[in-house]
């Protein structure tokens, strides 16, 4: 991913950690994706949040850390407290043909120790703001059973269960289901309202 310019009209925002110092909030850039991968590569060794079953490096993740733009449907935002990258969000393609190029996936990690500060919300709230005026029509996002945090952080942004995909992923010994949740990102026509936050 480039480094967005100085001027970009996106600046840092900032939230209070109840434990720690202030977290900011901000495009992610290039230098990011080795501290991104650290996190991510956490839940693929502890957690079945993800269904990766291999750690990556950053090197093989060069090109999809590419796809994302200061501008457009699919960004990276990342959340820094004292000066360490501990959490990420990002709106991608949710299927690779054209006629799905409007709704998008969205995802949030956040590093072990920083999970229960408020940092997710953060990062997702950062996200849809910047996605306000952009030509999505719907945002999607799948997680792992259980998972009351995460099942919370989507709701709270609107988000609404569609259904569940029962026993769709093998890892740590076990099947696991996905639940599924959209969220309208516009309001339907006429009503006055055409773009939701």
């Amino acid at each position: 991913m480039r480094d967005p310019p100085a001027s970009d009209a996106m600046p840092e925002r900032s939230v209070r950690a109840p434990t720690r110092g202030t977290v900011s909030v901000r495009p992610g850039a290039a230098s990011d994706l080795p501290a991104v991968t650290e996190i991510y590569n956490h839940y693929v060794v502890h957690s079945p949040c993800t269904f990766d079953l291999t750690p990556l490096q950053p090197a093989e993740r060069v090109a999809w850390w590419s796809e994302f733009r200061p501008t457009g449907r699919h960004r990276a935002f990342v959340a820094v407290q004292d000066d360490r990258v501990v959490g990420y969000a990002l709106s991608h393609a949710f299927r690779p043909r054209p006629a799905y190029d409007t709704t998008i996936e969205t995802s949030v990690y956040c590093a072990p120790d920083a999970c229960g500060q408020g940092i997710g919300a953060a990062l997702y709230a950062r996200l849809f703001d910047a996605l306000r005026d952009e030509d999505v029509e719907l945002a999607l996002a799948g997680f792992t059973l259980p998972n009351p945090g995460s099942e919370a952080l989507h709701r709270r942004f609107g988000f609404r269960p569609v259904g569940v995909f029962h026993r769709c992923g093998r890892k740590f010994g076990r099947y696991w289901d996905v639940q599924w949740n959209e969220r309208p990102m516009r309001a339907p026509a006429g009503t006055g309202a055409e773009k939701r936050g």
